[in-house]
């Protein structure tokens, strides 16, 4: 099974240029794609519908779109009808086969001065696989504070954790006459997190490492799946510096929970993409 996870900055890439065929081109064929920074009416891509744009270029893969805060952006009346026009920015998550039920888990964050800080959110799907239930978090932490990031990373692996008891966005569906959606334990967190391994933030996900012992495959902690196989390499470029390689540095990420470790075969960066200034990252699992 083929994951991707890419941050496509709202289509614009490292040429300046909106083109979001080259971004799906990027990611097509995986049976699970994450992508993070998926907008509408987004003045810096001139009010893009990318949801709607992305599902036409993949028409045979089943999504859910999850924005984290919605800005009106001169919504008015045209011919005696509303005309809403409000700009949305988040994750999104397609699947080859059908998403059993999704929610999207908004992130804790604090009021900035002076630089912008915005509602964060992971989208959360549960998807039938070839491997079995799994829940796939389309990831985007904040890239400010290393201190929020901390936060939020507690608070989203309260959720994750918590999920074979507390269930997802509903439950007790019997009442409707539909079958109960499976609670996996297996789960999977691709995204943008924005640290560094090795940070605070990042052993609050997988762990410290024993100074004997490295990382123990323990149930309430996640495996960074670069790190596992011995393949991390950078994902993120400066855009207005692309050929600084001193400047790029990994901060996409795919966590796989302890029991889904022995299951991964392949984890790599496609380097060649230039849609946005993040690049894809690529997990298989056997």
């Amino acid at each position: 099974m083929q994951c991707v996870s890419y941050n496509i900055q709202y289509g614009i890439g490292l040429d300046k240029r909106y083109d979001i065929a080259r971004i799906v081109d990027a990611v097509r064929g995986a049976d699970l794609i994450g992508l993070q920074e998926v907008s509408r009416n987004n003045p810096n891509n001139q009010g893009r519908d990318m949801p709607a744009e992305i599902r036409a270029l993949l028409p045979d893969y089943f999504s859910v779109y999850g924005p984290s805060f919605e800005i009106d952006m001169g919504s008015h009346v045209k011919d005696g009808k509303a005309v809403d026009l409000r700009f949305q920015f988040g994750n999104m998550i397609l699947s080859r086969t059908p998403i059993l039920a999704s929610r999207n888990l908004l992130l804790p964050r604090r009021r900035s001065v002076a630089k912008m800080n915005f509602q964060r959110s992971v989208l959360e799907a549960l998807v039938e696989t070839p491997l079995g239930p799994i829940r796939f978090y389309s990831t985007h932490l904040d890239h400010r504070s290393p201190d929020e990031r901390l936060t939020q990373i507690r608070h989203l692996m309260e959720r994750v954790l918590a999920y074979p008891r507390e269930g997802g966005g509903l439950t007790g569906v019997g009442e409707m006459g539909f079958p109960e959606p499976p609670r996996p334990e297996s789960a999977v967190l691709l995204g943008d997190f924005n640290l560094l391994a090795g940070s605070p933030e990042h052993e609050q996900i997988t762990g410290r490492l024993d100074h004997e012992f490295g990382l123990p495959l323990v149930a309430d902690k996640f495996v960074d799946a670069a790190a596992y196989l011995g393949t991390e390499a950078d994902t993120c470029v400066d855009i207005d510096h692309p050929d600084d390689v001193s400047r790029h540095k990994r901060i996409d990420y795919t966590f796989v929970t302890a029991d889904l470790a022995e299951r991964l075969k392949s984890c790599n960066v496609d380097a060649s993409a230039i849609g946005s200034d993040h690049r894809p990252v690529w997990v298989e699992l056997k």
